[in-house]
C-alpha cells in the first residue's frame, strides 16, 4: 500500500502541476464558494497579530451551521480558530468578528502563555516578500537564523537560540515541527524537509518554545504548521515569478466550500538553476489536497501532501577557492532525490461548549536517495599494482584478502557515496480539552495521548571514483568500496521506533489579572536496530528512553496593555537510529552513508527558564499601534549529543558522543508599529551558548590541535566554551510604505554576528565573519484580481559566509605517480557562501 500510494503521488508529481488536468479540479473547487462582490473587490491590509495559539500540538474547530450566515470569499472565514471577540483572528482580506459562540475552545489567548510565542499568518508567505518558506521564517521571527550546509535554497537549517531543525542527515535536532498536528520530523534522523511543504497551502505557523507537551525533539522549541482547508480560504488563484539563476516557479491554489462539504487543493512546481558552479539546481513538484465535512458540533478532514523534488548540494568549499571564484565548488556531484506521500486524518468534536476532543491519525511514506562525490582515502598500496584504504588495508574484505588491482593510471582517485532510507511511518493523537471554569475562575485544560512509530530500510555503498582534474567532478569505476575496518562497506539496516506520548497542561485564572499553567508530558521511546547482511553484529540493539518532563509558568496582567511571564520546562530528546549507529570513536562513520556500531547513548535533556515582559500601545492603525516585547532565557541541557570528527581525519567521518552539559541563554527584544501606510519592526536576539563540561574531542584539521603520543589530533574543551556554529548576535529590521493604495513598497535588514567555525570547539581560530544583508520588495495592483509584484534580495550584493568548518587539506592521490590534485591548498577552513544579488518579479491573479 505505501509503495503504490508513494508511486502514484510520484508520476503524478513528476508530470508537473501544469496541466489541464489540474486547472480543471481548481476551476471546480473555486466555482463550488459561492461568492459576493464586496468580496472579491477587497483591497489587501496590514492586518494585526494573531493574538490565540494552540497550547498543544493538535488544535481544533468550532462550526456553525453553514446556512445561519453568508459565506464571504476570505482566506480564513469568521468561524475558523477565531480569537474572542476581543482579539479576534485576522484573515487575509478582512472577515466578520466571531460572536462567543464561535470560539474554538482548544486555542487560549497568547498572553497567558508563560514564554515568548510567535505566530506568522498565510500573508507572511506571499512571495511578495521572500522566495520560500524558510526565507518568510527567518524575515521576522525573533531568535531565527538561517544556516547552509547543502548549498540549496530549498534545504536550509533553521537555528532557533541555538537549537536546530536541519534537512541535514547527522546534524543533531533540537525542534520539534508538526504539520497539521503531525509530527514531520523524519523518523530516520529526525530530520525536517522543508521542501516537502506547499507553501502556498499554509494558513499558519506559531513557534512555542518552553513547553514539553510538544514531545520529543521540542528541547529547543516547537513549529507548529496549520495548513488551509475549504472553510478557511476561499476562492481560486493563481500565481508564477522567475528571476536571478533561471528560478521559474508556478503555483496554484483553490478552496471552496458548500453547505457542510469543503475542498481545497494547492499545486506548486519550481525549477532553480542554482548560482554555484554545476551542480545545486532544484526541481520541486509538490501539492496538498483536503477535503472536510462539518456540521453544527463536528469536523471531519482528509488531507495529502506529497512532493517528489531533485536538489543538487555543494557543501562548503576550500577558502582559498573561494577566493579565486565565490560560487566554486569542492568535488560534485551531489544530489537528493525526495519523495513524500503524507495522508492525515483530523476529527474535532464538541461535547459541549466547554468540551471538545480533537484527534489525527496518519501514515506517512519518505523516500531519499542520495549521492555524493567526494574525495577518498584509497591510494595505491605498498604494492603500487594494488589499491589499498585506510592504514595498508585492501579496497576488499579481510586484512589478508585480495587488493583491487590498479587499472586506473594516474587518475585521481575519489569515490561516490550513496544511500537510500526508504521509511513507513504510522501514528494519531487523541486530545481532550476543557475550559469549565474551576472554583468560578476561568480554566483551560488539554490532555491527551499519541504514538508515532517507524521502520526504515537503510542502504548505503560507496563507489570508488576517479575526478576530473579540471572540474573535480567524480565518475564511477564500478568498483564498491567493502572494507569495515576503514568504516566503508555496504550497509543493509532495519531501523523500527516507536514513541509514546501522554500529556496534560492547565492554564489557571487565579484572578482577572493572574494565569498559572502546569503540567507536563511522559515520553516512552522503543528504538531497534538490526543488521539485514548478517555481517555486521555491532549495529544489532535494542533500546528504551523514558522520561517525564515537567512545565510550570504564569503571566500576571500589571496593566490592561503590560503582561509580566516567567515559566520553567524540561523536554527530553532521544538519540536517533543515525546517531545510535555511529556512536563508536573507534569505528567512525562516514555520516550520511555508513553506519558501523552503536554503543549506547544517553537522551538529552534540557531545562529551560525563561521571564519577560510584553505589551502594546494604540487601539487600531489609523491612530498608531506600538507591539512589544522583552524577554530572558536559559537552556541547560544534560548529556547534550554532538558531531565529532573522526580520528583519522578523512573529510565527512565522524560519529556521536554525549558532551556532558551545555548552555544557550540570552536575552529577545522586539518591537512591530502600524500607522496609517506605514508598517515597521525590529528586533534582536543574543545567543550565548557554551560548553559546561570539560571534555577531550577529537580535533583533525584543526591547526590548533594537540596531537596525542599516538598521533591523533585532539581539544580540550573547558567549561565556558563556545559552541561552534552558533551566533550570538541576530539582528531584524523591516518596513512597509504603502505609497498609495494599490502600490507598496518595503525593505527589510537581517544582520547575523560572527560565529565560530564547526570542530574548533576551544575557540582558537579566526571566527566566521558577521555580515548583514538589506532586501528590497514592491507589489503593485494592477485590478482587484491582478497583482504584480517584485523582490531583490541582497541588493547590495555583499559577500558574506554563512557557516564554515575544517576540512582535510592535501589534495587528491593519484593512482600513480602524478602528484596530488589540488596539493597546493593549505587552508584548513573551508565554507558555505551566501548568495550574491538576486531579482524576482511575478504576478498573481485571484479569481
Amino acid at each position: 500500500m505505501a509503495g503504490t500510494l508513494l508511486r502514484t503521488a510520484t508520476r503524478f508529481l513528476s508530470s508537473s502541476v501544469h496541466t489541464r488536468g489540474a486547472a480543471a479540479v481548481l476551476t471546480a473547487i473555486g466555482a463550488a464558494a459561492p461568492l459576493t462582490a464586496g468580496a472579491q473587490t477587497a483591497a489587501p491590509t496590514e492586518l494585526p497579530p494573531v493574538t490565540v495559539i494552540a497550547p498543544s500540538p493538535l488544535s481544533g474547530t468550532r462550526s456553525i451551521k453553514p446556512a445561519s450566515r453568508p459565506v464571504v470569499r476570505t482566506s480564513r472565514t469568521a468561524r475558523t480558530r477565531a480569537a474572542p471577540a476581543q482579539t479576534a483572528a485576522a484573515p487575509e482580506g478582512g472577515a466578520g468578528v466571531p460572536g462567543p459562540s464561535e470560539r474554538d475552545s482548544s486555542l487560549l489567548d497568547r498572553d497567558k502563555i508563560p514564554s515568548n510565542t510567535e505566530v506568522l499568518t498565510a500573508a507572511d508567505f506571499s512571495r511578495n516578500y521572500s522566495t520560500n518558506f524558510l526565507d518568510s521564517v527567518n524575515r521576522k521571527l525573533p531568535g531565527v537564523t538561517l544556516t547552509d550546509q547543502t548549498g540549496n535554497p530549498f534545504q536550509r537549517t533553521l537555528d532557533y537560540r541555538g537549537f536546530v531543525a536541519s534537512p541535514v542527515q547527522g546534524t543533531p535536532q533540537g525542534i520539534a515541527v508538526y504539520q497539521n498536528g503531525v509530527r514531520i520530523n523524519e523518523s530516520w534522523g529526525d530530520v525536517v524537509n522543508w521542501d516537502f511543504i506547499p507553501e502556498k497551502a499554509i494558513d499558519r505557523v506559531s513557534l512555542v518554545p518552553n513547553n514539553p507537551i510538544f514531545g520529543l525533539n521540542a528541547i529547543g522549541g516547537a513549529l507548529s504548521i496549520q495548513m488551509k482547508n475549504g472553510f478557511t480560504y476561499q476562492g481560486s488563484e493563481a500565481e508564477l515569478f522567475g528571476g536571478s539563476y533561471g528560478r521559474v516557479q508556478g503555483s496554484v491554489q483553490a478552496g471552496g466550500q458548500r453547505d457542510n462539504i469543503s475542498a481545497y487543493a494547492a499545486f506548486e512546481s519550481a525549477y532553480d538553476r542554482g548560482w554555484r558552479d554545476h551542480a545545486n539546481s532544484s526541481h520541486i513538484n509538490r501539492m496538498y489536497v483536503d477535503v472536510g465535512a462539518r456540521n453544527d458540533d463536528t469536523e471531519f478532514h482528509v488531507n495529502f501532501t506529497g512532493a517528489s523534488n531533485l536538489l543538487g548540494n555543494v557543501a562548503a568549499t576550500p577558502v582559498e577557492l573561494l577566493n579565486q571564484r565565490w560560487s566554486s565548488v569542492y568535488t560534485w556531484p551531489q544530489s537528493t532525490l525526495l519523495q513524500l506521500a503524507f495522508v492525515n486524518a483530523t476529527l474535532s468534536h464538541n461535547f459541549s461548549d466547554t468540551w471538545s476532543f480533537q484527534g489525527n491519525a496518519y501514515f506517512r511514506g519518505f523516500r531519499q536517495t542520495h549521492a555524493d562525490g567526494n574525495g577518498t582515502d584509497v591510494a595505491p598500496c605498498d604494492d603500487p599494482t594494488t589499491l589499498c584504504i585506510g592504514d595498508g588495508l585492501p579496497v576488499f574484505g579481510p586484512a589478508d584478502g585480495p587488493a583491487t588491482p590498479n587499472t586506473l593510471g594516474n587518475a585521481f582517485l575519489g569515490e561516490i557515496d550513496r544511500n537510500r532510507a526508504a521509511t513507513n511511518s504510522f501514528g494519531g493523537t487523541a486530545q481532550l480539552t476543557n475550559s469549565d471554569k474551576l472554583f468560578g475562575h476561568d480554566n483551560h485544560v488539554v490532555m491527551g495521548v499519541s504514538v508515532d512509530h517507524g521502520n526504515t530500510k537503510f542502504t548505503a555503498t560507496s563507489e570508488l571514483g576517479t575526478i576530473d582534474p579540471n572540474n573535480l567532478f567524480v565518475t564511477g569505476t564500478g568498483v564498491f568500496i567493502n572494507q569495515p575496518d576503514a568504516g566503508l562497506s555496504p550497509v543493509d539496516l532495519r531501523a523500527t521506533n516507536t514513541y509514546t506520548g501522554i500529556y496534560l497542561t492547565d492554564t489557571f485564572d487565579v484572578t482577572n489579572r493572574f494565569s498559572v499553567t502546569a503540567g507536563g508530558r511522559f515520553n516512552y521511546a522503543q528504538i531497534d536496530l538490526k543488521d539485514q547482511t548478517g555481517t555486521n553484529d555491532l549495529l544489532n540493539s535494542s533500546n528504551r528512553f523514558q522520561r517525564f518532563n515537567p512545565v510550570i509558568g504564569g503571566t500576571y496582567k500589571i496593566t490592561p496593555n503590560l503582561t509580566a511571564y516567567a515559566g520553567y520546562s524540561e523536554a527530553n530528546r532521544t538519540p536517533t537510529p543515525l546517531e545510535l549507529g555511529c556512536s563508536d570513536p573507534n569505528h567512525p562513520c562516514m555520516i550520511d552513508t555508513f553506519l558501523v556500531a552503536d554503543p549506547p547513548l544517553k537522551q538529552v535533556v534540557s531545562h529551560t527558564v525563561e521571564a519577560g515582559l510584553r505589551g502594546s500601545w494604540g487601539r487600531d492603525a489609523r491612530t498608531g499601534v506600538l507591539s512589544w516585547g522583552l524577554g530572558a532565557f536559559r537552556t541547560l541541557s544534560d548529556d547534550d549529543i554532538i558531531h565529532v570528527a573522526s580520528p583519522l581525519g578523512v573529510n565527512n567521518f565522524g560519529y556521536f558522543q554525549n558532551a556532558g552539559q551545555t548552555l544557550r541563554q540570552g536575552i529577545e527584544a522586539k518591537l512591530d508599529y502600524r500607522f496609517d501606510r506605514w508598517n515597521a519592526y525590529a528586533n534582536y536576539t543574543y545567543v550565548n551558548a557554551t560548553y559546561q563540561s570539560a571534555i577531550t574531542l577529537s580535533s583533525p584539521n584543526n591547526p590548533n590541535a594537540l596531537i596525542s603520543d599516538a598521533g591523533v589530533q585532539y581539544v580540550n574543551v573547558t567549561p565556558g566554551d563556545h559552541i561552534p556554529g552558533i551566533p550570538a548576535h541576530r539582528f531584524k529590521a523591516g518596513v512597509d510604505y504603502n505609497v498609495t493604495d494599490a502600490w507598496k513598497v518595503g525593505a527589510d535588514l537581517n544582520v547575523v554576528g560572527s560565529q565560530w567555525l564547526i570542530h574548533d570547539d576551544t575557540n582558537q581560530s579566526p571566527k566566521v565573519p558577521a555580515y548583514s544583508v538589506v532586501n528590497l520588495h514592491t507589489s503593485y495592483q494592477i485590478t482587484k484580481n491582478i497583482e504584480v509584484f517584485g523582490l531583490i534580495n541582497n541588493v547590495f550584493n555583499q559577500h558574506y559566509y554563512l557557516n564554515g568548518a575544517f576540512y582535510q587539506t592535501g589534495g587528491f592521490v593519484s593512482a600513480g605517480s602524478a602528484p596530488n590534485l589540488m596539493a597546493q591548498l593549505s587552508d584548513p577552513r573551508a565554507f558555505v557562501p551566501g548568495m550574491p544579488l538576486a531579482a524576482y518579479a511575478g504576478i498573481r491573479a485571484k479569481f
